[in-house]
């Protein structure tokens, strides 16, 4: 079942996406899941272990699940040092 979450980029992802954040319809059960059906938008290929992600402005972790209405914040990994 498709569910309305709004995402939001930060960094590369936004670069890669073109927009700081939009409202999707994706058949997601996981953050994780948002993430896969996403990537073609953000262009990573970076495993998930290597990014991070929050869900309603909580960090939360890649199989923590996602709702309706839910915002899903999606960021690349951290370069520097």
């Amino acid at each position: 079942m498709s569910k309305s979450i709004t995402v939001r980029y930060f960094a590369g992802f936004r670069e890669h996406a073109g927009t700081d954040q939009e409202t999707v319809s994706v058949a997601a059960s996981t953050a994780g899941d948002v993430f896969a059906a996403l990537k073609h938008r953000h262009g990573s290929t970076e495993p998930l272990g290597h990014c991070k992600v929050a869900i309603n402005d909580e960090m939360a972790e890649w199989d923590s699940a996602v709702n309706d209405g839910d915002t899903v914040l999606l960021f690349p990994p951290v370069a520097g040092g």
